[in-house]
């Protein structure tokens, strides 16, 4: 059985668990390594069953402590070479043994799942996202998506989870106290995914198979969890859907989410 927990989701730090029966990974740790140690032990999992970090790019709230966990705990972490240039004090920390470089587009695998990472549109030296593959079933992460290209659609199709970002509502942003160049940034091409533009993104995946979705990396100051969540089901509707065509959930920033079970 493929299981999923958001662990932390937002911009104040980032940490996915993706495990089956008998791998356990963790998507970026963004959050304080006795965070990480003190989540999983909420859900019942020890940081001595982790058997690998995915990075999915170099900025601090998705980095914040693979180099402490792996120097402490013997654990592999896996980014692509750009990213790992980019990240050199973290780097340097991670064990040599414990250091692997992914290519995107190129599939490999850790223990009994299968990693795909793809390319997203964002601003950092070589940001991905991955398709993880087990118990014959796909799990697909996706944040810090500037916007959705037709790469990252076939990508996300034929999953039967998503962890998608929906990061702001654009009217919150507008008249929010950020300074204008950094509201520029969210919005840009290789910013972060608005509410509206996720909930269209999910009402296209429902063709392929889509069950279940948990909406990520919500911005503390320019959107909420209710808003992101009814304007998701607007985009449904929208769509000639409903709310009960999947499963939706909101990760919190605060706290792991319920432990799934990708079916």
């Amino acid at each position: 059985m493929l299981k999923f927990c958001s662990l932390y989701s937002g911009s104040s730090g980032n940490s996915l668990l993706i495990k089956n029966d008998n791998t356990c990974i963790l998507v970026d740790a963004g959050v304080s390594g006795i965070k990480i140690i003190d989540a999983l032990k909420s859900i019942n999992i020890s940081i001595n069953d982790i058997n690998a970090i995915l990075v999915t790019h170099e900025h601090s709230d998705h980095i914040k402590s693979i180099g402490t966990l792996s120097k402490k705990y013997n654990i592999p972490v896996f980014a692509n070479a750009e990213t790992w240039n980019a990240m050199p004090e973290e780097a340097k920390k991670v064990p040599s043994e414990c250091k692997k470089t992914f290519t995107i587009d190129n599939k490999f695998s850790i223990g009994s799942l299968e990693i795909l990472p793809f390319s997203i549109p964002h601003d950092a030296a070589n940001p991905c996202g991955f398709n993880i593959f087990g118990s014959n079933k796909k799990i697909s992460i996706a944040t810090d998506v500037g916007h959705i290209t037709s790469s990252i659609f076939t990508n996300l199709q034929n999953s039967s989870f998503v962890l998608l970002e929906s990061n702001y509502d654009p009217e919150i942003l507008q008249y929010s106290s950020y300074p204008y160049q950094l509201k520029r940034r969210i919005a840009g091409p290789n910013g972060h995914l608005p509410n509206k533009e996720a909930g269209d993104t999910i009402s296209k995946l429902i063709e392929s198979g889509l069950k279940t979705v948990m909406l990520g990396h919500l911005s503390k100051e320019n959107n909420f969890p209710e808003l992101a969540q009814q304007t998701v089901i607007e985009e449904l509707v929208s769509n000639n859907y409903n709310e009960n065509s999947v499963n939706l959930y909101v990760a919190s920033r605060f706290k792991p989410s319920d432990f799934l079970d990708v079916v």
